[in-house]
């Protein structure tokens, strides 16, 4: 027979304080994108990345099938300056929040190279 395990009142509060102060990203890495909007948007990122999301150029990642949540992170870090590439950077820089969710939404969708 398990015993329950009763915990102090002042370790409850320390524990939901914990959870409470734990860091969160400073963006959403959550899709709740529309990948028929991020297809339209897509349009720029095709010309290095390839219309199907698979680049031709070993320099230029493949974008089709990657996770969406890697994506956003991913694209925000470029519009924040934390990744650095010049022309992702000057890219990323005109991108909405919902834009950068459309795009991860439309590329998540895309089969990957295989």
């Amino acid at each position: 027979m398990m015993k329950s395990i009763v915990l102090h009142p002042i370790v409850r509060v320390v524990v939901l304080l914990l959870i409470v102060a734990t860091p969160k990203p400073a963006f959403s890495t959550t899709s709740a994108g529309d990948a028929v909007s991020g297809a339209q948007k897509a349009i720029t990122c095709a010309a290095c990345h390839g219309e199907a999301g698979v680049s031709s150029n070993d320099l230029w990642p493949n974008l089709a099938g990657q996770k969406p949540g890697y994506l956003i992170k991913a694209i925000t870090e470029y519009k924040d300056g934390t990744r650095k590439d010049p022309l992702m950077g000057t890219i990323a820089k005109t991108l909405s929040a919902e834009d950068i969710k459309d795009l991860a939404a439309h590329f998540a969708g895309l089969a990957p190279k295989k």
